[in-house]
């Protein structure tokens, strides 16, 4: 009696297409994403006394310096909107971007660890990143919220229907962030230095984004380089739906949209392709 053919209910295999995100393998594991991005919730918080309110505690803070330095001493302009409110806006869209694009830079080294014992699809990792982010983003964005609320009923903003636009303004920064973030996680576990440099190129990159500037502060070359920026048209649309003033065009956005959707495929390209081997140089 021939015995019975064995049935696989899982094949791992490294010969795959480089477009492929094997977004199905991705939600098979979502507890898996749910795990890590709980794992991640609470040790970013671990053994601290405030806790969570520091989501709350950095942009304050950060807007106050802002408000200080930007706002009386180099006294920037910011379209007629209050200026709290405009540096909050700022401050709460680059936290989620900065935070996502650093968290995905550095997968493959800070969990060469946990890849080199167990398989699951290492998109998972990224994507944690993403959504770990963006609950924080929805905690700082609901202190936006508050702050936008008082100076609507002052009548001193006047928001309009481009706010209905803001999930995509998110998924668009927080696909700008995976993009990048997987190109340099990718490079990064040859040429460790990239690190450091993605660090300082960040902080750069906020000002060369409108984030304590609205994009009609700049003329001539500089607001052309400005445009071809991917934030910019994410940055200036939220801050004119919301705050109702701004240099704001669609053009402005569809060129942020496809510069994104290219970097994203190019991450998405690299990635597909180090992870076969990176553990060889991890």
């Amino acid at each position: 009696m021939s015995e019975p053919q064995q049935q696989w209910t899982e094949t791992i295999e490294s010969s795959h297409s480089l477009f492929d995100l094997r977004l199905a393998e991705v939600w098979r594991y979502k507890d898996l994403v749910y795990m890590f991005v709980k794992r991640d919730f609470v040790s970013g918080f671990k053994q601290t006394i405030l806790g969570p309110i520091w989501f709350f505690i950095n942009p304050i803070l950060t807007t106050v310096v802002y408000l200080v330095i930007f706002g009386k001493i180099a006294n920037l302009s910011t379209d007629g909107v209050p200026k709290i409110l405009f540096y909050l806006a700022g401050v709460t869209l680059w936290n989620y971007f900065s935070a996502s694009l650093t968290g995905t830079s550095n997968v493959f080294n800070t969990n060469a660890n946990i890849f080199g014992k167990v398989y699951f699809p290492r998109l998972v990792i990224p994507l944690t990143v993403v959504i770990s982010n963006l609950m924080r983003f929805g905690v700082q964005f609901l202190l936006f919220l508050g702050v936008f609320f008082y100076y609507f009923f002052k009548g001193d903003i006047q928001p309009n229907l481009w706010i209905l636009a803001t999930p995509f303004l998110i998924f668009l920064m927080g696909a700008f962030a995976l993009g990048v973030g997987m190109i340099f996680t990718s490079l990064t576990t040859k040429y460790r230095d990239l690190q450091m440099l993605l660090a300082f190129g960040v902080s750069l990159f906020m000002y060369a984004t409108p984030v304590v500037y609205p994009l009609s502060a700049l003329s001539g070359i500089w607001k052309q380089i400005a445009i071809y920026n991917p934030l910019t048209g994410i940055f200036e649309c939220f801050k004119y739906g919301w705050l109702g003033s701004g240099d704001f065009s669609p053009m402005i956005l569809f060129i942020s949209s496809v510069s994104i959707f290219v970097l994203l495929a190019i991450g998405t390209i690299i990635f597909n392709k180090v992870e076969k081997s990176f553990m060889d140089t991890v």
